[in-house]
């Protein structure tokens, strides 16, 4: 077994880390898409051309993604033990859970679902008087209880009938990929019916020309920011922030060696070494010390009865019944 020593995070308020990615093979790369918008592309004051390769939301989940094993149905085997929702289907098949969904547990499928059993409990351990305030250090504790990552990752549970959708917490590991200098290479293609070249394209016939926009770049860095002082400001027990700060520094390495291939002209590889440049001097743990101190670190917060029992908390989707309304609807569409 393997102890992690975290004394040296104690009183920094923030683990701040990057690292080199190049693309898998030659120069150019696909960026994310924002709707209506595209890449998107700013310049620096000094007029450097950046990009943003990969936004804060998508490397959540995609840290979130190499954590679970799905032909197991499960989490990775170093994890399991972590507390999650799990939802299955009427026919006791799991459909989703707390860590695919992108809101965790504010999905639909958890807290829309004719099933309301995990709902009313949620409704009951995260209750408030009448015009109070929230109690954040409370509700990261019910958090952690029911899905541990969402602590990390952070959940806005925008409900009314839940504390007036005002359960929130601040994402606690953010990441995100940024490119530098960058220059526009601008490629396409046809796709070829080879029966009917002209036939009706909007029916996806005939031959239809595309274009694409990919990039090459000076350099691409990913960047991660471990917020220390908003994790203790929860109160938690020490065996819960030692659970965290080392899921979060596995989940980012674990990412770094296994999670890049972000699109199909987008694979990208850890160019160099994992850096930290907040804390000076601090060395994170190796992904495989990591590995091997997870299960006790699990084990520890469930013997302080930390995590819900069975840390696996089961919810059926079905969904709810929509009531016929009484009155005509107005046709909004002229």
């Amino acid at each position: 077994m393997i102890n992690l020593d975290f004394s040296t995070l104690k009183d920094e308020p923030r683990l701040l880390l990057e690292a080199n990615l190049k693309p898998l093979q030659g120069e150019r790369f696909q960026p994310t898409g924002f709707p209506d918008l595209g890449a998107g592309r700013f310049t620096l004051p000094d007029g450097t051309e950046m990009l943003k390769v990969e936004s804060e939301q998508s490397v959540a989940n995609r840290m979130e993604l190499v954590c679970w094993d799905d032909p197991a149905g499960d989490l990775i085997t170093c994890l399991r033990g972590l507390p999650y929702i799990k939802v299955l289907t009427t026919q006791k098949q799991m459909f989703t859970t707390s860590i695919l969904e992108a809101h965790r547990l504010n999905s639909p499928y958890i807290l829309e679902s004719a099933d309301t059993s995990f709902y009313d409990q949620l409704q009951r351990e995260t209750s408030v008087d009448d015009g109070g305030p929230v109690n954040i250090a409370g509700l990261a504790k019910v958090v952690f209880k029911y899905d541990a990552n969402a602590v990390l990752h952070g959940v806005f549970i925008a409900k009314s009938s839940l504390a007036g959708g005002r359960l929130r917490l601040t994402r606690a590991l953010t990441g995100f990929i940024e490119a530098c200098n960058v220059r526009v290479a601008e490629s396409g293609g046809v796709k070829n019916d080879r029966v009917n070249p002209s036939g009706d394209t909007a029916q996806g016939f005939g031959n239809v020309p595309f274009h694409r926009t990919e990039f090459s770049a000076e350099k691409i860095t990913a960047y991660f920011n471990l917020d220390l002082a908003l994790l203790r400001g929860y109160g938690l027990p020490a065996e819960a922030l030692d659970l965290l700060t080392a899921l979060a520094l596995y989940k980012l390495q674990r990412f770094l060696t296994s999670g890049l291939r972000l699109r199909t002209a987008c694979d990208l590889g850890l160019h160099g070494s994992l850096r930290v440049t907040q804390p000076d001097g601090y060395t994170p743990p190796a992904l495989d010390d990591l590995e091997a101190a997870l299960p006790s670190l699990i084990q520890a917060c469930a013997l302080k009865k930390l995590f819900a029992i069975p840390p696996v908390t089961e919810v059926e989707y079905r969904p709810k019944k929509v009531k016929a309304s009484a009155e005509p609807v107005a046709d909004e569409t002229n």
